[in-house]
């Protein structure tokens, strides 16, 4: 076995972070949803996951490795959330590519690779989810850097974290002698976890990975040709604009879904090729379910997390998470209590990997709770749909200072506004004004309009909608600043 590759200071390992974010986090509905999954919602501190994991991989730099700025690999639907949250942490990816559609983590990790590829390149890849939490970010950075002096040398290394109890709801790897992988193992059933657990030599599959770009590409195509020739495709169609890479849709729909594990990590052994495994003891967590966010969060006497405006009386191991209103428990033991504007969760701790049924079964009835919050994030700002009935509709929108949104018109509604804080720019056909707080205008049914914020402080207003239909689809976008159809 080689030694790992020692760096210097006037050697240092180029190093190029990778940040999977494209998830749905259906286990922890109803605060993630499709449309704002778990990965951008703070839920263990002020940060968003996403954030804490562009935080952690920045702290990599020193100690002999150079990190270049990170690549996030994401959904087009989330595109600026991604760009918002990196903004907020003054951080300026080196890409963000957009999968047109999912097709699980191994393609996600070629399109990564091929880019980190171009110009001759072939940087080390340190590959994360961006939706875990980590308890001591010292201990993650000092293991992440040894796996990095491991993959220099060419061997492809996988994070096991040490299992602190029998859960069946992570796959395990096997460590064989020093460092080496021995197998993988998918989730078991309750006996079979407590003997990993007590075995001493298995581990949790964290799905953190560290390996050459040159390194993944030759085994991706030695064990899964067909993905690796078809992400090729996609990535020669791809078009640029800024910071967004997007692979041409028509050839990324051709391509298989299929895992990072499934497609080369569980074909290494014995083929030649170096799997190798750093142990993570971190207080790592996937907050996969909210009874993963209960056994991070902070908790009372009685063993209850509360979070937001909400108050637990004679409870115990009981989770509340109230983001609009006030809400009290009484008497509840080992429970899950979620509260958002518009879906209310109650729910057995312990049966909390469950939920994703109930998401399926909102998908099934074509139901929008699944999808989106009753406050949807533009590029620009927000809207909240505060009120809705028959050809009616109330909306409070925000947009943030120096934004627009898209030049439009609509074949089924008409619109009233009213300023509530801040000054609007309102274009009316060739007609451009100003209105000022507790002024209005109204915007009749087909006629063409944009509104702007030119001040510097956000711009609130009071929108009602008036008409036949009222759906986000009867928008005809003009000319769009954000490059929306």
């Amino acid at each position: 076995m080689p030694t790992p590759l020692r760096p210097s200071a006037s050697n240092p390992i180029d190093v190029a972070p990778v940040i999977m974010a494209g998830g749905t986090g259906s286990r922890l509905w109803p605060l993630s949803r499709a449309g704002f999954p778990k990965q951008f919602l703070a839920l263990n501190g002020t940060e968003t996951l996403f954030q804490q994991s562009i935080e952690r991989l920045r702290a990599l730099t020193g100690d002999g490795c150079a990190v270049r700025a990170p690549v996030v690999v994401g959904n087009e639907e989330h595109r600026f959330l991604i760009l918002e949250q990196l903004r907020e942490l003054g951080v300026e990816p080196e890409a963000v590519l957009l999968e047109p559609l999912a097709r699980n983590t191994a393609p996600a990790l070629t399109l990564a690779a091929l880019h980190a590829g171009e110009a001759g390149a072939d940087p080390v890849l340190v590959v994360t989810p961006a939706d875990h939490v980590v308890a001591d970010a010292a201990a993650f950075a000092n293991a992440l850097r040894r796996a990095v002096r491991m993959a220099a040398d060419g061997s492809i290394v996988i994070m096991g974290i040490r299992p602190d109890r029998p859960e069946t709801g992570y796959g395990y790897i096997q460590r064989c002698g020093a460092d080496e992988v021995e197998r993988f193992v998918e989730k078991p059933d309750r006996a079979t976890a407590e003997r990993y657990l007590a075995a001493g030599d298995y581990y949790w599959n964290g799905g953190l990975f560290v390996m050459r770009a040159s390194r993944w590409l030759e085994a991706l195509a030695r064990f899964r040709g067909d993905i690796a020739s078809a992400v090729g495709l996609a990535w020669t169609g791809r078009s640029v604009d800024g910071k967004f890479v997007r692979p041409d849709r028509s050839a990324f729909e051709a391509v298989p879904s299929e895992s990072v594990d499934y497609a080369v990590m569980e074909h290494c052994a014995g083929s030649g090729i170096a799997l190798r495994m750093v142990e993570l003891d971190a207080g790592w967590n996937d907050l996969g379910a909210w009874d993963a966010v209960w056994q991070t969060a902070a908790r009372d006497a009685d063993g209850n997390a509360l979070r937001g405006d909400a108050i637990a009386q004679a409870c115990r191991n009981t989770l509340v998470h109230a983001t609009s209103r006030l809400v009290c428990v009484l008497g509840l033991s080992d429970v899950v209590v979620v509260e958002t504007a518009d879906a209310v969760l109650v729910s057995d701790r312990s049966r909390s990997q469950e939920i994703k049924q109930v998401v399926a079964r909102l998908d099934d009835e074509r139901r929008q709770e699944h999808t989106m919050h009753r406050k949807v994030h533009r590029p620009w700002g927000w809207y909240d749909s505060i009120d809705a009935g028959p050809r009616f509709q109330v909306k409070r929108i925000l947009v943030n200072p120096g934004a627009s949104l898209s030049l439009q018109m609509h074949h089924h509604r008409a619109e009233h506004w009213v300023v509530v804080t801040g000054t609007a720019e309102v274009t009316r056909g060739t007609h451009v004004e100003l209105v000022s707080e507790n002024q209005s205008v109204y915007i009749p049914l087909g006629e063409a309009h944009r509104l702007a914020n030119p001040g510097k402080v956000p711009l609130e207003i009071i929108e009602v909608q008036s008409g036949a239909y009222l759906g986000e689809d009867d928008i005809v976008r003009l000319d769009d600043t954000y490059g929306r159809a």
